[in-house]
Order: C-alpha cells, then sequence, then structure tokens
C-alpha cells in the first residue's frame, strides 16, 4: 500500500496580507505624505516576515 500524505494548507499569506494592510493604513494615518504608507506597508511585510521565522517557528513540527 502506498502512504498518502495529507496536505496541509498553507495559509502564511495571511500573515503578510495582514502586515502589509495594518502597515500601509498606519502610514496613511500618519499625515505626513503618501510615502509613508508605502514605507509602512514595506515595515508591515517585514514585520510578518519576523513573526513567522522567528516567533512561529515550531509550530508545524510534531514530536
Amino acid at each position: 500500500m502506498k502512504h498518502q500524505q495529507e496536505e496541509e494548507k498553507n495559509y502564511d499569506f495571511v500573515y503578510y496580507l495582514l502586515g502589509l494592510v495594518t502597515g500601509v493604513f498606519t502610514g496613511a494615518i500618519l499625515d505626513v505624505g503618501m510615502i509613508w504608507a508605502l514605507v509602512g506597508g514595506v515595515l508591515g511585510l517585514l514585520s510578518a516576515g519576523l513573526f513567522l521565522n522567528v516567533l512561529v517557528k515550531g509550530r508545524g513540527e510534531k514530536a
């Protein structure tokens, strides 16, 4: 018999999307220019990447 592995769905894009949206929203609220909305989006994406790679690092490992 073949051993079939179940595919786990990867929802990492949700973290990146949430970081991007909140970063752009925060940058737009600062009201110093639209360039800060872009800077906020980049910082939001970097924060999401940091969160996924450092804080949620071992979530998929099973003993």
